[in-house]
């Protein structure tokens, strides 16, 4: 125990806690006034919840820091399994939410299956092709685990959850092209993957609206949001405004005016525009400083791995932070349709935040081996 707490990242350890305590603080300057006015509880209500994602995130850190990743692996077979069983029954059983079926109602939490999925994939598919490296020029052993995730991202897809299909999506195509094997199998990969979609281009062209819900397709119109404030431009709409409001230092912690319920669910997906209102395009600026020292930590930690195993799950941890960075931030900035993504650690979302603890632990237990095996030359 003593070489694992030794052998932790202090950096990255450092700034994941100082981001999620500022996360926690975020999320009740953002969720006071909702939580007061649309559901008449207490002004601590996410706040609390939130409070208690981050412990149980934490006792996970504690449980799971003791095993090595090899068990994480074996664990992640038996996991994906439940991950697909619980996506199916969701189709069955799931309760709408935002136009969408991806979270089951247990008590007072939502639990989202898709998110606990992309975490659960990056550990399957760093162990098989660990397993596997040496028999990877061959197309069935190369791809067999990509079936898989083409079978779950489909489930995804028709919940429908757009912005989690995408994010899984990319997550298992970094990771494929990351992993050793012959460049002639990943061009084709690629070719085939590019003609598919270009097929599917052309599908939907040819479909019409048929493909995408209505609410889908007018996401993809971006431009001048404020022109349509009073339909669906109004999101994007009032982030402009909020970041406007805060200028340089922000109106101060609290003081924010788009909080008071012209923002649907500040405290979630547009919890950055709230950020700037408050804190100023600075402390906008600082955070994402913050994020960049994360992604860079993390790849340091998978470059420095001696296993393909380590080396994946860094990959896959650091396109899985970055592309929800990237989604929630380019959707704010209206440069991209809004697809309901969170802000890692700073988003309110129980499955989110507790997956988010658990990929970072992933990464400070690959550091750990890595520094075990220099001990052992």
């Amino acid at each position: 125990m003593v070489k694992k707490i030794k052998y932790i990242d202090k950096t990255l350890l450092i700034i994941t806690v100082l981001l999620f305590i500022m996360g926690l603080i975020m999320v009740f300057s953002a969720s006071n006034v909702t939580a007061y006015m649309s559901h008449a509880v207490s002004p601590y209500n996410y706040f609390m919840r939130q409070a208690f994602f981050l412990l149980v995130g934490s006792v996970l850190f504690l449980i799971m820091i003791l095993f090595p990743t090899s068990v994480y692996g074996k664990a992640s077979k038996l996991l994906l399994i439940g991950c697909i069983a619980a996506l199916v029954s969701l189709l069955i059983y799931g309760n709408a939410k935002n136009q969408a079926i991806s979270w089951f109602e247990i008590g007072p939490f939502s639990i989202q299956p898709s998110e606990f999925a992309k975490v659960i994939t990056i550990v399957f598919l760093a162990e098989y092709y660990e397993k596997n490296q040496k028999k990877l020029n061959s197309w069935w052993k190369s791809l067999f685990p990509i079936g898989i995730c083409i079978i779950i991202a489909g489930l995804i897809f028709v919940q429908p959850d757009l912005g989690t299909t995408i994010i899984y999506a990319v997550t298992v195509a970094v990771i494929f092209f990351s992993i050793p094997i012959a460049k002639e199998i990943k061009y084709k990969i690629l070719f085939i993957g590019l003609s598919i979609i270009a097929l599917g281009s052309i599908a939907i062209l040819g479909m019409g609206k048929q493909l995408l819900q209505e609410r889908q397709l007018e996401r993809f119109d971006i431009s001048n949001p404020c022109d349509r404030i009073l339909k669906d431009g109004n999101q994007v709409c009032n982030c402009y405004i909020a970041i406007n409001n805060g200028g340089l230092t922000g109106v101060g912690l609290g003081n924010s005016t788009q909080k008071y319920l012209y923002l649907p669910e500040p405290y979630t997906d547009f919890i950055f525009a709230i950020i700037v209102e408050e804190l100023g395009v600075i402390t906008g600026i600082f955070l994402l400083i913050m994020y960049m020292i994360v992604l860079l930590r993390i790849l340091i930690i998978g470059r420095q791995s001696p296993t393909n195993r380590g080396a994946i799950l860094c990959y896959g941890v650091a396109t899985y932070i970055f592309i929800h960075i990237a989604v929630n931030l380019l959707g704010i900035m209206g440069l991209i349709p809004m697809t309901g993504v969170p802000l890692p650690f700073m988003s309110y979302g129980g499955s989110y935040t507790i997956c988010l603890i658990a990929a970072l632990t992933i990464v400070q237990k690959v550091n750990i081996e890595n520094h075990i095996a220099m001990e052992r030359g």
